[in-house]
């Protein structure tokens, strides 16, 4: 139960912002203290080195609409286990330490840095030597997006020996670790995870869906494979994520469970590559990419993408042959059969398509009306409002077309037509899914190979009329795999899912989104029971049952009956809501202040906005809706990252100045005419542990270089450029020049640049008044408060 301990004391240190003595210094000690004491007990055939890393660096992200990121002496706790002769090749493990503000941060990631702790501690006690090295990386900056581990990886001496890594994250509360990315390419590092885990739970589905970039979030795994040219496996808890990044992510909240089946298959894994000859020679493994998932947490399977095209084309070209065999038997009806199959087809296709629109239209009305994630905290509410409209609508299709176009048709027939219309979408998906290099085109593998097989095995029973009991046992049984298979795959989407739409900003509409999801696996369910409608005598009662649920439901959510969020204790599902007391001066090309104000900014993070909280604290209403600043960089407004295009809707409450005692000091150092027409400007900030830095050239004015990154600016979303800054404990005045070509006449300026101060943590943290008014949010907020002030000139 060690873990346990490690778990409890890192997270009663309390929230850990880079910067504040909890992370650099009390975080930080703790570690120390556990670590020379598992070095103490630690048996001779092992070496335990321990560094502590404080870099400074700078780098550009794609991430969030693209963006800079500068760091100052930010904090690592670096420890390399290796064999008492030493080693040549090490296998990383890597956590973050660092939390968000206003949040314990016991699953992301303290948990991940008590399992690593154990680890350590169990294979210094073996009497075993490794093959290799293994690096546990406690990086201490994981949350100011990846600065830490680029730190590590592109300056500490141990990083030139690293040849595969694991990363320990999270996006929930415990459950099962997910694998959710692998290599890029490396296809043994998934194969050691499949011989090793002992509880594995895998998916490259997983992993196309994350890399898509729909879910707005990234890992450390990022930067190893980007800037370190490392192949690695990231892990994820993805269980409860209503709780992620809030005050509930509490140690007590993750199950012992949970916690010894990450170690189990941590530590499983880390010793097999720890003592594996191909981790010496990793590049010469380095062929393609691999199809991988897990059935059901008993076992994985893994096959290279490369065999997995073959099979897919096989696959598909097999039903391709069913079908064109079909349709030319007999020939002189040929032209008859093809018609009558792409009529089942384009039947079909159209009834998929008017199911997604009228859901979406469902959808799009409960948003208009503020009836927004209704089902966040009861999610079968969207089964009965969204997934019952979408099967009615299906079957309602069908329904009249078996009765207006396919009057007086056999129904056998019908129905053997329309199930090889849906064998032929499935085919036509899995040729163009394999074609685009999917590696999620084995659902399609399984939803064409296990039909194909049902049928070909009870084509007689096909031909009997109606649908018999032994037809549908048989048939039930055939479609048993795929069916069951999605099932699985949908409860990990939907968990994944689900949370993630109270965090996704207030511009998507959530219901939306989950909509097209249920209407999507409603078609993919039913795919293969449309045929059915055609067997059956009547679907008026089903079509009835289901249109009925739907209206009740709709009527209940209407009505507000379905309180989207949750302060139950054990289980809190709560609204998050993000304040900064803000202090902004707006400065001419002389200095001077010609605007000033200050307020309260307001950001809800989901879709419904502040329209729950207006009846508690009615003067957050719309009357103080934020207006944006257009001649200012992001309008103006401090944001702390750029996620200014996911929260376009935001308010603002006036409330008096802040007076940081720790107040911003900007200096423009020089100007220097360069050749080519340009002007280098140079600059000297210093501040609070966090600040952002934005960018804007004048009209005729262009950014071409600065000493930032690799160089070469990097515009945000938007146009304007953006850069995020951090430091730890200590850190000498940030220093900074950027380069603008100008036009020979610029008396309005060539460049507006702003910078913001965040205060995180310590006496600048709150003021009265945002203390104030954070005490008068319901309980089933979570409302996250700092001060920040944002100073805008013109050179």
């Amino acid at each position: 139960m060690s873990y346990r301990g490690y778990l409890d004391n890192i997270t009663a240190i309390g929230p850990r912002t880079v910067g504040s003595p909890e992370n650099e210094v009390l975080a930080v000690n703790y570690l120390l203290e556990q670590i020379r004491g598992i070095e103490r007990e630690s048996t001779d055939a092992h070496k335990i080195s321990v560094d502590i890393q404080r870099p400074t660096g700078s780098f550009s992200i794609d991430f969030l609409g693209g963006f800079t990121s500068y760091y100052a002496n930010i904090t690592n706790v670096v420890v390399k286990l290796e064999p008492r002769d030493g080693a040549e090749h090490a296998v990383l493990s890597n956590c973050h330490f660092d939390s968000v503000p206003n949040t314990p941060g016991a699953s992301d990631d303290a948990v991940s840095c008590a399992v690593m702790l154990e680890i350590l501690n169990t294979l210094s006690k073996s009497s075993e030597a490794l093959q290799h090295a293994v690096i546990f990386l406690f990086n201490g900056a994981e949350e100011n997006i990846l600065q830490a581990s680029h730190g590590f990886i592109t300056q500490h001496e141990w990083a030139k020996s690293i040849r595969a890594f694991i990363n320990l994250e999270a996006a929930g509360v415990g459950g099962k670790e997910l694998v959710f990315q692998t290599g890029p390419e490396n296809p043994w590092l998934v194969q050691a995870y499949v011989v090793a885990a002992k509880h594995p739970f895998a998916s490259v589905v997983a992993q196309e869906i994350f890399q898509s970039g729909i879910i707005p979030a990234d890992t450390d795994f990022r930067i190893y494979r980007d800037f370190g040219n490392v192949p690695g496996i990231d892990l994820a808890f993805i269980e409860n994520g209503y709780i992620y990044h809030t005050e509930y992510d509490t140690s007590d909240r993750i199950l012992t469970d949970s916690i010894q089946r990450a170690g189990d298959n941590i530590l499983a894994v880390l010793k097999y590559l720890a003592t594996s000859e191909k981790l010496a020679k990793s590049f010469e493994y380095r062929h393609g990419n691999v199809v991988f998932f897990d059935i059901l947490g008993l076992f994985v399977l893994a096959y290279p993408a490369r065999v997995g095209t073959i099979m897919n084309y096989i696959t598909a070209a097999v039903a391709f042959f069913y079908l064109s065999k079909k349709v030319l038997q007999p020939k002189p009806r040929a032209i008859n059969n093809l018609k009558k199959l792409l009529t089942a087809f384009g039947i079909t296709l159209t009834s998929w398509v008017c199911t997604l629109v009228a859901v979406l239209m469902v959808a799009m009305f409960v948003s208009i009306i503020g009836r927004a994630l209704s089902w966040y905290t009861h999610f079968y509410v969207s089964v009965s409002l969204y997934g019952t409209a979408a099967a009615a609508k299906l079957i309602l299709v069908h329904m009249l077309a078996k009765k207006f176009f396919y009057k007086n048709v056999n129904e056998q027939y019908l129905g053997d037509v329309f199930f090889d219309a849906s064998l032929m979408i499935w085919s036509i998906a899995l040729a163009v899914m394999t074609q685009m290099g999917l590696c999620s085109a084995f659902i399609c593998t399984l939803w064409v190979a296990f039909p194909l097989l049902t049928k070909l095995m009870i084509h007689k029973e096909f031909s009997q009329k109606g649908a018999t009991i032994k037809f549908i046992v048989m048939y039930m049984l055939g479609m048993f795999v795929p069916y069951l298979y999605m099932l699985y795959l949908s409860w990990t989407v939907f968990e994944m899912f689900t949370p993630v739409m109270g965090r996704s900003g207030s511009e998507i509409p959530p219901d939306m989104v989950l909509a097209g999801f249920i209407v999507i696996f409603t078609m993919i369910l039913s795919s293969y029971f449309i045929n059915f409608i055609y067997l059956v005598k009547s679907t008026k009662t089903t079509l009835v049952t289901l249109t009925t649920v739907f209206v009740v439901t709709l009527i209940l959510v209407c009505s507000g009956i379905f309180f989207p969020y949750s302060s139950d204790a054990a289980n809190p599902k709560p609204k998050r809501v993000f304040l900064q007391h803000t202090s902004r001066r707006f400065h001419d090309l002389d200095g001077n202040v010609v605007k000033s104000d200050s307020g309260i900014w307001i950001n809800g993070f989901d879709y419904n906005g502040i329209s729950h909280i207006t009846p508690h604290v009615p003067e957050i209403n719309d009357t103080i809706r934020t207006p944006c600043e257009e001649q200012a960089p992001f309008c103006g407004l401090p944001w702390i990252l750029p996620v200014h295009f996911m929260f376009r809707k935001n308010w603002y409450l006036p409330a008096p100045e802040i007076l940081p005692r720790s107040p911003i000091q900007f200096k423009l150092l020089s100007k220097q005419q360069m050749p080519w027409n340009s002007v280098r400007l140079s600059f000297e900030v210093s501040g609070p542990s966090h600040m952002s830095l934005y960018v804007r050239p004048r009209a005729g004015s262009a950014l071409s270089r600065w000493s930032l990154g690799d160089g070469a600016p990097v515009a945000s979303l938007g146009g304007d450029y953006f850069v995020f800054y951090s430091r730890g404990l200590q850190a000498a005045p940030w220093h900074f020049w950027v380069e603008l070509t100008a036009p020979e006449k610029h008396s309005d300026g060539i460049v507006s640049l702003a910078i913001a101060a965040h205060y995180f943590f310590g006496e600048d943290q709150k003021s009265p008044q945002l203390y104030a008014l954070l005490e008068r949010f319901p309980n089933w907020t979570f409302s996250s408060g700092w001060s920040c002030t944002y100073d805008l000139f013109v050179f």
